[in-house]
Formats: structure tokens, C-alpha cells, sequence
């Protein structure tokens, strides 16, 4: 929770002795990159970014969120979070991102219900907090493979001690529905997994794993013309359409932070049964802490694989018209596929905390997509030409209340 960055407010009743605690968090920041052919952004689930919508953007970074601690007695509480920041449809409609009920069953055992964050990654339980980690954003190779950060269900958390190991345990299962654009949704069905962490005094480590039934609503058209080239388009559109297909992935991450300095590393993998393919990925990262100056350096890359089997139809013998709608479709749907992410990043940036609860950061990348991809880049020009290497440069004002 936010509860070790910072509190405000608190009521109480003396009946119940039940408490509440309000906090909240927020990124100010500024992009600018020198591609002109595909937009930076800082997830595949905004609508644009730095680049080729406009040199300089706002939206990749910026947010503003609250919490609300609920805790009524020495078994339950309750946590509502909320978080705006731009949407696929230019908005910024706030959205929940947690809101659950928490019961303590015994002091090593708990279980919650409700809408969860999902336990992947080291920064899953703050990954929206800018002010909680060093760069300006987490690395997008690692923590953008995977954008969903929550969802609809319970989970039960084990907490078990050694005389200087602290571990954690917990097993969870839910379901998530986001809207994408006219109309599109992206459905996850029997989100199940389990995430291990341990620590060590300065040293943490914490390994996931899920799986899931995934659907995502877009491109039905692209598809529906496929089904009617015979076989050979319907077999491709049962391949690609990602439709109640089976995702997974896994990640493993260490940290070793004695507070002067750190270096931490994680590595993940995803698969999913459709367009989407499948993803190696991987990132290192260390700073020296000098009074409240922080530099920092960070490599970071993916490597992206299409999905087995054909992915665009065959037109020798095919009519001239269809011939050249068959040509249109495979164009489309290379176009489409572009989006299975290879990229490198090489980066550098100083985080400067300049007030209690105000961290200022500057930091410049070099973005590099390859292998035919787009990388994490987004609304790419039809002629995106993969290879090409951005120049971009990110400030931003985190602070937490």
C-alpha cells in the first residue's frame, strides 16, 4: 500500500475503534522524442504520446491518484484506490485501480476480495507511484509487456519467517474486463497464478507466474475477411484472433538496496495463443545515492517472437481482384503484427528529491526497435521501418501526500 510513503487525515470511533488513513500520489512530467514515424508512450493502453502525434507530450507520464485505508478492527480493513490519467480515448476518466476487503485470519494468513493488484513484477504494488522508484517510469520492455495491473477477484497471501528470512506467499484468481476503443474490450478470464517473495535484509527477490483465458475485441473486420478466403484465411483468423485464448507469463526480479546504492534486475516471459505472440525480456539498473541526488543507469531489452504457422495467405492462382484484396489483407495484418514488441533501451538519468515528498528526475534514452517490430512504440506510420533509434528525453515532478 502507500502507507510507507505517506498518511494524512484519520477519523475514528470509539465503538469500533475503526480508523481511516487518506494519501495520495501524482506525476507531473514532459516527453520529448525525435521520432517522427511512431509515438513514445509509457503503455500500449494510452492514446498517444511523444513523436509523431507531437514532439513534446504531457500524457505519457502525468497521473494523479488517492487512497483510501479503511481499518475497522484487528481482522478486517478495506483499501479504495483511484487513478486518473490518459486513456485510449484521450480521457482522463478516473478508473479504480484497487478496491478490497481485506480479512486477517490469522497474523501470518490473509485473504482478500475485491479488485487486486496483480502481483507481477517487484513495483507491482506501486508501479503507479513515480515517487516510490528511481527512474521516471518502469522499464517498459519488462513492466509494458504486461499492462494489465489488476483484477477482479480474491487472493490469499501466507506470510512465513526464519530467524532473518521474511517470506510471502500468495496464490490469487480473478478476472478483468478494460475498454480499449469503439467498443473493443479486452476480457481475461481465469487469471490465476502465484507470487513468491522473500527478503533478506538489504537483498528481495519476487518470482510470478499466470495464466489466463484472454480476449481482445479489435480488428473483427480484419479477421471476418479473412474467414472468407477458404481454409487457408480461416485457419489463419482461428490462429491469430485472439478470442478466449490462453495467455501466460512469468517474471523473476532481485534487488539489492543498502540505501547509499542499488542494483536491481528482472526478467520475464509472456506467451499468448493469437496475434499477440510471445516475449523474452529482460532489464539492469543501478544508482549511487548522494545526499538527495540519485544518478542512475539502465539497460533494458525484449525480444519478441511471432506466433507459429502461416500469417499471410498464399495468392498464386487467385483471380486479379481477389489477388489484390488478398494482397490488402496480408498488408494489414503484417502492419497489425508490428506490434509484437523488440526493442532496446540504453538510459540514464538523475533523480534529484529536492522537498520531503517531491522528487524531480531527468532522464534521456536512446529507444532502439528491431527485428521488423515496432517495438513499444505506438500509431506508426503504414511504412514504419524497423531499426530506427529514438532520442528521448523525459523530466518529471513525482510526488506523494
Amino acid at each position: 500500500m502507500l502507507a510507507f510513503i505517506g498518511t494524512a487525515g484519520a477519523a475514528s470511533a470509539e465503538a469500533t475503534s475503526s480508523t481511516w488513513t487518506f494519501s495520495g500520489f501524482g506525476t507531473v512530467g514532459a516527453v520529448h522524442s525525435d521520432e517522427r514515424q511512431a509515438d513514445y508512450t509509457a503503455s500500449i493502453l494510452k492514446a498517444d504520446g511523444a513523436g509523431r502525434t507531437s514532439h513534446w507530450s504531457g500524457d505519457v507520464d502525468s497521473k494523479l491518484g488517492g487512497q483510501l485505508d479503511l481499518h475497522i478492527d484487528t481482522r478486517w480493513s478495506a483499501v479504495l484506490q483511484v487513478v486518473t490519467e490518459q486513456r485510449l480515448d484521450y480521457s482522463y476518466q478516473p478508473r479504480v485501480e484497487w478496491a478490497n476487503l481485506k480479512y486477517q485470519v490469522t497474523p501470518e494468513l490473509a485473504l482478500r476480495l475485491g479488485r487486486i493488484a496483480l502481483p507481477m513484477f517487484i513495483a507491482a504494488d506501486y508501479r503507479k507511484v513515480g515517487y516510490a522508484y528511481p527512474w521516471v517510469r518502469t522499464p517498459l520492455e519488462v513492466y509494458g509487456v504486461l499492462p494489465l495491473t489488476n483484477s477482479d477477484g480474491a487472493d490469499l497471501s501466507w506470510q512465513w519467517n526464519g530467524e532473518a528470512l521474511r517470506s510471502t506467499t500468495q496464490l490469487f484468481y480473478g478476472r478483468t474486463n478494460i475498454p480499449l476503443y469503439d467498443g473493443a474490450r479486452l476480457r481475461g478470464r481465469g487469471i490465476a497464478g502465484v507470487s513468491h517473495t522473500v527478503e533478506q535484509g538489504a537483498f528481495s527477490a519476487r518470482a510470478s507466474i499466470i495464466t489466463a483465458r484472454l480476449s481482445v475485441g479489435l480488428f473483427p473486420a480484419l479477421f471476418e475477411a479473412f474467414d472468407g478466403f477458404g481454409p487457408q484465411g480461416r485457419d489463419i483468423a482461428r490462429r491469430l484472433r485472439v478470442d478466449d485464448k490462453r495467455a501466460s507469463a512469468m517474471s523473476v526480479g532481485l534487488n539489492y538496496d543498502p540505501g547509499q546504492w542499488f542494483v536491481m534486475s528482472e526478467a520475464g516471459r509472456s506467451k499468448v495463443d493469437g496475434y499477440l505472440g510471445s516475449t523474452r525480456s529482460a532489464y539492469l539498473s543501478g544508482g549511487w545515492r548522494h545526499r538527495n541526488l540519485t544518478p542512475y543507469a539502465t539497460w533494458a531489452r525484449v525480444w519478441g517472437r511471432l506466433p507459429d504457422g502461416p500469417t499471410a495467405l498464399t495468392l498464386d492462382g487467385l483471380a486479379p481482384a481477389y489477388a489484390a484484396g488478398g494482397a490488402a489483407l496480408n498488408t494489414s495484418l503484417a502492419a497489425m503484427m508490428r506490434a509484437v514488441p523488440s526493442q532496446s533501451t540504453l538510459g540514464a538519468g538523475l533523480r534529484w528529491d529536492l522537498a520531503p515528498n517531491f522528487a524531480l528526475k531527468l532522464q534521456h534514452q536512446r529507444v532502439t526497435t528491431r527485428n521488423g517490430s515496432r517495438g513499444m512504440f505506438i500509431n506508426s506510420v503504414p511504412d514504419y521501418q524497423s531499426g530506427r533509434t529514438a532520442q528521448v528525453t523525459s523530466a518529471a515532478l513525482d510526488f506523494v501526500f
